[in-house]
């Protein structure tokens, strides 16, 4: 896979990827973060982005989400009722975009530790707009589908790593978002908690249609994902497609995924 234009799945006729990006680059002062990205992401697909420190990872999921805007390039973003060009909208826009679209999942959780679980997972709904007498009920449905029956009443410090990353995601997913951004979700964990995290992840994002994009540095978690792309020095240098399978059951090993 080259910087250009490169669909994570073969294309069907008619229809909009989830998101696409086209050309996409950023820099820090004299430093290159990303330089002419382009990809595309599916219903469904589950993709890993991994590179060392500094290879622009990150930068690109954050320019993915619309937290920070590219200096070149564009991002679309396919919502429930429009394609969006994401990089043409100012803040004000792109906060009321992932709020209503997207979902986010990252290394420590960035829980609000004085909140309860559920409290926790139900805020995005009340910024929403649901009442609360809503919010919780649905809050606590997604809570118990992640196997955290009964926890919803603990704050976040009573919580395992393990727990509090699940709580994570059930606050990324409550909304319905179809579009779901991790970062480095299982980087505090060991390699079980690890695992067990990754199949709650993907059991809510990927094995019901959403869009998942994961940057991690874990060879296993990447394993896990139908797609990998590797990037070094704000370039995209390398594309593993895994077979197709039940992600969130069984994992593919890297050579099984065929770098091109």
């Amino acid at each position: 896979m080259t910087s250009e234009s490169h669909s994570l799945r073969p294309p069907v006729t008619g229809t909009v990827p989830r998101i696409r990006a086209t050309d996409i680059a950023k820099r820090y002062g004299p430093t290159v973060a990303l330089a002419g990205v382009s990809l595309d992401v599916d219903d469904g697909d589950s993709l890993a982005i991994m590179g060392p420190s500094g290879s622009g990872k990150t930068t690109l999921l954050h320019v993915l989400a619309g937290i920070i805007r590219p200096d070149r390039g564009t991002v679309r973003l396919r919502t429930k009722s429009s394609v969006v060009d994401v990089t043409g909208l100012d803040d004000e826009e792109r906060s009321a975009l992932r709020l209503a679209e997207l979902g986010f999942v990252f290394q420590q959780g960035l829980l609000i530790p004085e909140l309860t679980a559920l409290e926790n997972v139900a805020l995005p709904l009340l910024l929403a707009g649901i009442s609360r007498s809503a919010a919780d009920p649905r809050a606590q449905r997604v809570l118990d589908e992640l196997g955290l029956h009964g926890l919803g009443e603990r704050r976040i410090g009573q919580l395992s790593g393990g727990q509090a990353q699940r709580v994570a995601i059930a606050r990324a997913t409550v909304t319905g978002a179809r579009t779901v951004f991790a970062d480095e979700p299982t980087g505090a964990l060991d390699s079980q908690t690890a695992a067990e995290v990754m199949d709650a992840l993907l059991a809510a994002t990927s094995a019901r249609g959403r869009s998942l994009v994961v940057v991690t540095h874990d060879d296993a978690v990447a394993a896990r994902c139908s797609h990998v792309v590797r990037v070094l020095d704000g370039r995209i240098t390398g594309h593993a497609t895994a077979p197709v399978t039940d992600h969130a059951t069984e994992p593919v090993s890297g050579h099984e995924a065929g770098w091109s």
